[in-house]
């Protein structure tokens, strides 16, 4: 086993929480977490920790929480706890030259993708989106440009067309938990060789916006429906229906491609069990839909309650 290490641990969404997990185990020390501030969140809009924040302070750990890292006193801050090394995992902030200069081994990112495919913030949903058949996580040693650091080891999984970015992001977070002390180890013993990337397949992960969420049914179906489980559970991708009392917005949380070939308009129900025309003729079947104020309902739920039937249309 590799002798512990003085660490940092840099992370904020649920994703990262298990890698400090595994670090933990692992045996190393963890110096300091740095999280996201607390947001609002919920109903009531209360501030709320992130979950990495959460974690640590539940394992006494000390957490540190800055707005940014490019004032000089958080930078000196930082040197000061005399790291090893820093792992980051969907930190959130910008790491400015002096901060991944002042671990002794550097900075080690576990990146969601496979690099240089979706740099930046959105890797899981923009894969799904996108149509890609693969991704995985990397783990990249962090230089000023935004995820274009050498890898040191990689892991892969196949996405399938019943992921989600919800059952996808569980998925690769359980790899990056695995991955990260084993790609910590070989960086400290040198057994861990870091890859420059090529440019070649070079693409970003913008954030999800909202004119990402609205379906567009004039667009072919298999789009469609990487389309709406990309952005499940959360945001969601979303569309219009008047079932009798004047329009109403759905959000779409699953879906699923349809033999069925129609030259129907596009957003036409083609049956009563919500499968959908889309712009090449062909259609996706919504099968898991949440109203508004309401709770993710499967479609033969959802149709209890609500009227959509064959010839009404989606907008």
């Amino acid at each position: 086993m590799t002798k512990p290490l003085r660490i940092a641990f840099m992370g904020s969404p649920s994703i990262a929480q298990g890698v400090l997990e595994a670090l933990i185990a692992a045996g190393h020390e963890i110096a300091c977490v740095y999280s996201q501030p607390p947001r609002p969140s919920g109903r009531g809009q209360k501030l709320t920790p992130t979950p990495v924040n959460a974690f640590a302070e539940a394992r006494g750990l000390e957490v540190r929480i800055p707005k940014s890292l490019k004032k000089l006193e958080e930078q000196a801050a930082f040197a000061a706890l005399g790291l090893d090394a820093a792992v980051v995992v969907a930190y959130g902030l910008i790491l400015p030259q002096p901060i991944l200069d002042a671990p002794r081994l550097g900075c080690l990112n576990m990146h969601a993708s496979i690099l240089p495919r979706w740099r930046g913030a959105a890797p899981i949903q923009r894969a799904i989106m996108a149509g890609d058949c693969e991704t995985g996580v990397d783990a990249m040693l962090m230089e000023a440009g935004l995820d274009t650091g050498p890898v040191l080891a990689s892991v892969r999984t196949q996405i399938t067309r019943t992921d989600t970015a919800g059952t996808l992001h569980d998925r690769l977070a359980a790899l990056a938990a695995e991955l990260a002390p084993r790609a910590l180890a070989g960086l400290a013993d040198g057994s861990l060789k870091p890859v420059p990337q090529t440019e070649v397949g070079m693409t970003y992960a913008a954030k999800v916006t909202a004119d990402d969420q609205r379906v567009d049914w004039t667009r072919p179906a298999a789009e469609v429906d990487c389309r709406i489980r990309g952005l499940a559970p959360a945001p969601g991708a979303w569309c219009e229906a008047d079932p009798g009392q004047g329009p109403v917005r759905f959000k779409l949380l699953f879906s699923e491609l349809t033999d069925l070939r129609n030259p129907a308009p596009p957003g036409t129900l083609l049956d009563d069990r919500l499968a959908v025309a889309c712009g090449d003729g062909r259609a996706v079947r919504l099968l898991k839909l949440q109203k508004p104020g309401g709770k993710p309902l499967v479609a033969r739920d959802f149709l209890a309650g609500t009227s959509l039937a064959a010839g009404g249309r989606l907008n």
